[in-house]
């Protein structure tokens, strides 16, 4: 049986939380379909959520799931707590097919926890954890293409930490946020300057007790850090790095009651976002966001239909917000939502995962496709990575269709070109959740379109006729 540490009888396991290192890129190039099927008149998008290889692909249980995209190839890692490797981190990487190890499974010296992965600019994977065998500090290691070493030295926390982050700032420079024990649990910062680790400011500034530690890195490179602060009643608070000393952002305790599971993270505009479980409404989910003076809600508090555990909030590059969790309200199994600019919607359906999950990540890949890393009860608590699809079904997919838009990207406005457009075409414009955005009837060879009123991201044309049912994507940016 598995000793129990010191900082478990000071912290309840789901209310610890990581940090997610998210490297988002878009390539994302226009896909065509077309339909031939006479009589055809409409057609619905279906969103799957399907599995990324096999699922349980772990030796065993894997707590602590921390997933992200290699920014060079474009492949999903999963870092882990690995009980089949007596409690110590493991890296498995998808190479398309399966999920295979990344170096030695169980490459720490001993147990770990708070597994937290995070790649560098360059593409190297790394790994920060509580280090059990060094009485529970803070160890990082990276992989060099053979083997996992150490960065720095080995354990270079006060003592034990908590909730350990891994973030890189643009330069290439990794940065460690973590409960320090070793200053009365308050919070502590710490970067790699290419020798030692050392103190961003002063070690242990929050003002009391941090719980639910989260790390994020501003577009200039500077840190910041949220919590639950045990000083203002175990409400949130997010601080930052001026490049001298460690500030609020807006007011300590910002939040209306006590907050859990943080996640922090920022727009691609620059903007702080931080999701929490919000125990003025019933735990369920809630999103803040800093308009530079003070802290507001994104859509409607406690938004989520229940409970919400083991918030994993982020960006897509379109600037769109996504929050995945474990929702309490559908048997504890995994949800995504994001912020339409009105209300929070579900991705697909709530509760997709096949049973009861912990430790949600999520992570986007280059073509903004989200992905969901856990730790899957329905498999012995293996881990799992689902993927989110959106398809049209009953139709014939072509590698060419009869009408091209164009730009594409577009900003303002779209062409579509068809060689015959038949008269009453209807032209339809979906986003990814079905919802039709822009309907109107064409009849002309050539149509500009004006999507200016319609947010960022990826969007489907559907043109239908009497006979044939057309589909081709854009994206709006």
């Amino acid at each position: 049986m598995r000793v129990i540490t010191t900082i478990r009888k000071f912290i309840k396991p789901q209310a610890m939380k990581k940090s997610k290192y998210i490297c988002i890129l878009l390539f994302l190039l226009p896909v065509i379909a077309i339909a031939q099927q006479p009589w055809f008149k409409s057609s619905a998008l279906v969103n799957n959520w399907k599995n990324v290889g096999n699922t349980g692909f772990s030796a065993g249980q894997a707590d602590w799931t921390s997933l992200a995209f290699n920014p060079l190839d474009d492949k999903p890692y999963v870092a882990y707590v690995d009980l089949a490797n007596d409690f110590k981190a493991t890296v498995m990487m998808f190479d398309g097919t399966n999920w295979v190890n990344v170096g030695s499974p169980g490459f720490s010296s001993g147990e770990a926890e708070f597994t937290c992965l995070a790649f560098s600019p360059s593409g190297q994977p790394y790994v920060a954890y509580a280090d059990y065998n060094l009485f529970h500090k803070t160890s990082v290691m990276k992989f060099d293409g053979t083997n996992w070493v150490y960065v720095g030295t080995p354990g270079f926390s006060a003592w034990f930490a908590g909730y350990v982050n891994l973030k890189f700032d643009s330069s290439g420079q990794p940065y460690v946020a973590y409960m320090d024990y070793g200053n009365s649990m308050y919070t502590t910062v710490m970067k790699f300057d290419g020798a030692n680790w050392v103190n961003v400011g002063s070690p242990g500034f929050s003002a009391g007790i941090a719980l639910s530690v989260s790390l994020a890195i501003d577009l200039n490179g500077l840190p910041y850090v949220s919590y639950s602060d045990d000083g203002n009643s175990k409400k949130a608070t997010v601080m930052k790095f001026n490049g001298t000393n460690w500030v609020n952002v807006g007011s300590a305790g910002f939040s209306s009651d006590t907050v859990s599971d943080l996640s922090l993270a920022f727009s691609p505009s620059g903007q702080p976002y931080v999701a929490y479980q919000d125990w003025a409404n019933f735990k369920k989910a809630t999103v803040m966001k800093f308009d530079g003076t003070n802290w507001e809600n994104v859509g409607s508090p406690g938004f989520s239909a229940g409970e919400a555990d083991y918030e994993s909030l982020v960006f897509s590059r379109s600037g769109e917000a996504f929050l995945a969790f474990r929702d309490d309200a559908h048997s504890e199994k995994a949800s995504l939502m994001k912020f339409d600019g009105i209300n929070w919607i579900s991705i697909g359906i709530l509760g997709f995962s096949s049973g009861t999950e912990d430790y949600t990540s999520l992570a986007f890949n280059r073509s903004d496709q989200p992905y969901v890393a856990y730790s899957d009860r329905v498999s012995n608590y293996n881990a799992t990575v689902m993927k989110y699809d959106s398809t049209f079904i009953g139709i014939n997919e072509q590698t060419q269709s009869n009408f091209m838009i164009y730009p594409n990207p577009a900003t303002d406005k779209i062409t579509i070109q068809s060689p015959s457009t038949p008269v009453n075409t209807q032209l339809s414009i979906m986003n990814l959740n079905s919802q039709e955005l822009i309907t109107q009837k064409i009849s002309e060879p050539k149509s500009i379109i004006n999507i200016s009123t319609l947010p960022n991201g990826l969007y489907f044309i559907r043109l239908t006729n009497d006979k044939t049912v057309e589909v081709a994507k854009f994206i709006k940016q």
